[in-house]
């Protein structure tokens, strides 16, 4: 049974709020009789009847029973869309006290309403009315990953709401989608070589954008950037596409590299056009523009304009910085005449966006001025945290501003195109930062498989949808609803402490940042551009040893997934396995697989003395450990592709992606063969030295803080959950101070590390902070990192900034200020140490519990 009591996750992440005094309910479904609902004039309308084929099969799964299409005089569920409403049908509606000012003028808005023992379910338009369809499959249980994740619906006895239910949803982002990016090693050949074995390679097919485009409506999303890579075919060219989109009610756009619906890499022949440059080959250039207008107007789209490279580079044919304001000045006028002819006379009310990414944002801070209709689409520095938001002037603009996010990314330092391990809590702050900085028009999840990114991109699309809802809950209520959803209350609450320990360990460092490598380096010294795996900053000495204890931490969780299984409903088990079992221990054995390499080398160093002969022994065990884990891996992905969901997403699950070297087989003193693996791997060699964190305090020379347990505060501090090394990470507004209390055991000097959330000034400014210990003079320090330095570098692969100040101390106490001189300041961690240099990798401290 779904009661209005029972069905707390669904309810809240309708914005509903749930009441313990609900007695008197209405049925949806009885547990004997089909589900009946209307199927008015607007069935001829493709988005909303897109919406109710999906809905018949959710309720088919749920009740058992196919549901019934039936004149609105006898359905229990009354549909409306108010884009093809009838009088008859609108004096219903005020008959039933619906408030249709509440949804008139607001795109994509509807309400669900409980009324004289009948659900109304109105739209204000075609997606609205589309919403408000699935959202009554969400009440039933019915998770939007469905297809994606396998996720099967649960049968119900009954469905039922209170006899005053109500609901009224409208968006808070205008536009909310993907950009289907990096899709190389995961959504294309699983299209082509498993789902759509008819189309030729390197396509995505119009029946895999339908599975998309039906994701992206249960998730109310509207716009898409379609997947673009040198290796995919373009989608412009994949016959169906766009008119499968436009039944889905689905914009499509393009992304910063993009401009006017072109797909570069897979479209300009400079065999046939010349090269890419506006400025030797521009009536060529306005042209190709030219032909996808003439051939994409008639559709819904939002317009990318400006220009870069080919794909991801520089725009040919400037070199200085007044050569590439005044290039780009002559494009977007060129493009905007080009709309005017092929678009709209009234070019200001066709939907364009500028996207000021990578070096466009310093063209753009140098003097380009971008027409007052187009969105500004800001960009995060491909790590998640947002470069530059709307200052005072640019939130007044018509055309608005909007939010371009990665969740996952190709390219330098490193990659992470394989497990999900970005936190929920950087994605709540930036995105809410977003909002308040007035980022309303649209929002992009860069993603480069939608099975990896589940959580994190229903978080961002829902915060998209109605901030409010995820504000009222918090992202860590959030999390505990959508695992209670997926795998049961049971499992779900299980779960919670497994994802949390998943978050914060990926963040200590990302499972495809474990072998300290790096990409696009200077080719002529890395081969390839491409560094190889080396010793990580790791100690399996400092602290009682901090390796280990992540290690032993990672097999924590591994170990309690396979425990908690046994609650999840055997119709769970494919969704169970792809989004908890995967990549929890896939992650695990990552980090297994480099440290126990590393301890192996450690132990061949080539010395000759009286250690040499007991030495082998365990360098030996360590070598099976790490290969161990890296076989593991490879079955654990052999299972994703050939047996998950009986072959379902065979292709889909890449363990390499780019072939990069932190994938490879571990890098070990010694090669043992399979016999010499499992012998050393017995129980009686799996002994490691390891013993749990020494104390904390003065006796050791150090101690350490997170942000969150400070002694006293000059503002009311609201620490962010899942954010940073610590878990609940503090922003400090401009101006305002935390406090934190330390015992010093001797006099001398003593070395304050301070550990923040590598942010960007998203005002164009600084990134300081002060440090005062007593009172006494402070010290000013910034974290802002321009460009792509190698301190930035270091910073997002650790996902934290790190600076030091020396001090003076006498023993005894001692009160550290930290203030902040600029806006964007988030407190992680601090660590106060007699040891000027000392080595190791994680502040040793524990983290915040879950609350």
């Amino acid at each position: 049974m779904i009661r209005y009591i029972g069905a707390a996750l669904l309810l809240l992440l309708s914005g509903i709020v749930c009441r313990d005094d609900a007695t008197a309910a209405v049925h949806i479904f009885d547990g004997r009789n089909p589900v009946t609902f209307n199927s008015p004039a607007w069935a001829s309308r493709p988005v909303p009847e897109k919406a109710a084929e999906m809905f018949e099969s959710d309720m088919t799964d749920v009740t058992g029973l196919y549901p019934l299409r039936v004149d609105r005089t006898e359905a229990a569920i009354r549909i409306y869309n108010l884009s093809a409403i009838t009088e008859t049908e609108t004096d219903e509606l005020r008959a039933a006290d619906i408030d249709l000012s509440e949804l008139r003028g607001r795109s994509d808005a509807f309400c669900l309403k409980v009324h004289d023992g009948k659900l109304y379910a109105v739209g204000a338009d075609d997606r609205g009315t589309a919403y408000a369809i699935l959202e009554i499959s969400r009440l039933a249980g019915v998770s939007p990953w469905v297809w994606w994740n396998d996720s099967r619906s649960l049968r119900r006895d009954d469905i039922e709401l209170p006899d005053d239910y109500v609901s009224y949803q409208s968006p808070s982002v205008e536009y909310r989608g993907i950009f289907l990016n990096d899709e190389d090693w995961s959504l294309q050949p699983w299209s082509w070589r498993t789902f759509e074995k008819d189309q030729e390679p390197g396509t995505i097919g119009a029946r895999t954008y339908k599975e998309i485009f039906k994701l992206l409506l249960r998730l109310r999303a509207n716009i898409i950037w379609p997947a673009m890579h040198p290796s995919t075919k373009p989608f412009y060219f994949v016959a169906g596409a766009k008119e499968t989109a436009d039944s889905f009610g689905i914009a499509i756009g393009t992304s910063h590299c993009e401009p006017l619906m072109r797909n570069n890499v897979g479209e300009w022949k400079e065999s046939e056009r010349g090269p890419y440059n506006y400025i030797t080959n521009r009536a060529s250039v306005v042209d190709y523009w030219s032909e996808r207008l003439m051939e994409a107007g008639g559709y819904e789209n939002i317009y990318t304009i400006g220009m870069r490279g080919i794909h991801d580079g520089y725009m040919e044919g400037v070199k200085t910085m007044d050569e590439r304001v005044a290039a780009l000045r002559d494009v977007i006028s060129d493009q905007r005449s080009l709309l005017r002819q092929y678009v709209d006379t009234a070019v200001t009310s066709v939907p364009q966006i500028f996207i000021p990414y990578k070096e466009v944002l310093e063209i753009m801070d140098n003097g380009l001025e971008i027409p007052e209709d187009v969105t500004l689409v800001w960009c995060d520095d491909n790590y998640g945290h947002i470069s530059r938001l709307s200052d005072s002037i640019q939130q007044q603009r018509k055309g608005g501003a909007g939010i371009y996010y990665h969740l996952s990314y190709w390219g330098r330092p490193h990659d992470y195109l394989w497990l999900g391990t970005t936190q929920p809590g950087l994605v709540y702050k930036e995105m809410s930062n977003a909002y308040c900085h007035n980022a309303r028009k649209i929002w992009i999840a860069n993603v480069h498989d939608l099975k990896t990114s589940s959580y994190p991109l229903e978080l961002f699309l829902d915060m998209a949808w109605d901030i409010d809802a995820v504000k009222s809950i918090g992202v860590g209520e959030h999390l505990a609803l959508w695992l209670e959803r997926e795998f049961g209350e049971a499992a779900g609450t299980a779960l919670m402490a497994v994802m949390y320990e998943y978050y914060r360990l990926g963040n200590i460092r990302r499972p495809e940042h474990t072998g300290w490598s790096q990409v696009e380096l200077n080719r002529k010294i890395y081969p390839r551009g491409r560094s190889q795996v080396g010793d990580t900053d790791f100690s399996f000495t400092e602290f009682g040893g901090e390796a280990d204890r992540y290690l032993e931490a990672y097999d924590s969780i591994i170990l309690k997934v396979n425990e908690i299984e046994a609650a999840v409903r055997p119709e769970r088990h494919d969704t169970y396995f792809a989004q908890m079992k995967y990549p929890v221990s896939a992650a695990g054995l990552m980090a297994r697989k480099m440290l126990e390499a590393q301890r192996a080398r450690s132990y061949a160093m080539g010395q000759s003395d009286a250690s040499l002969w007991g030495r082998d022994s365990l360098m030996f065990q360590a070598c099976a450990r790490s290969m161990d884990a890296y076989q593991k891996i490879r079955r654990l992905t052999a299972f994703y592709n050939d047996s998950l969901a009986a072959g379902k997403w065979k292709h889909s699950m890449c363990m390499n992606p780019r072939d990069l070297c932190v994938f490879n087989p571990p890098v070990l003193p010694v090669g043992l063969t399979e016999e010499e693996i499992m012998r050393y791997l017995s129980p009686a060699n799996l002994k490691v030295n390891s013993s749990s964190i020494v104390g904390f305090g003065p006796s050791t020379g150090w101690t350490a803080r997170n942000g969150d347990s400070y002694d006293s505060a000059t503002f009311s501090p609201a620490p962010v959950f899942m954010l940073g090394h610590s878990m609940n990470a503090v922003p400090l507004p401009k101006g305002e101070s935390l406090m934190f209390d330390f015992d010093v055991d001797s006099d001398g000097k003593a070395y304050l590390l301070t550990a923040l959330i590598p942010t960007q000034p998203t005002d164009n400014g600084e990134l300081r902070i002060a440090i005062s210990i007593d009172g006494g003079e402070r010290q000013t320090v910034s974290i802002r990192e321009k460009g792509r330095t190698d301190r930035w570098k270091e910073n997002v692969l650790r996902n934290q900034a790190r600076v030091t100040t020396a001090h003076d101390l006498k023993k005894g106490r001692h009160r550290i200020a930290v203030t902040a001189l600029d806006d964007n300041i988030i407190l992680d961690q601090l660590m106060l140490d007699s040891k000027k240099d000392r080595k190791f990798y994680v502040v040793p401290v524990s983290p915040s519990r879950p609350r």
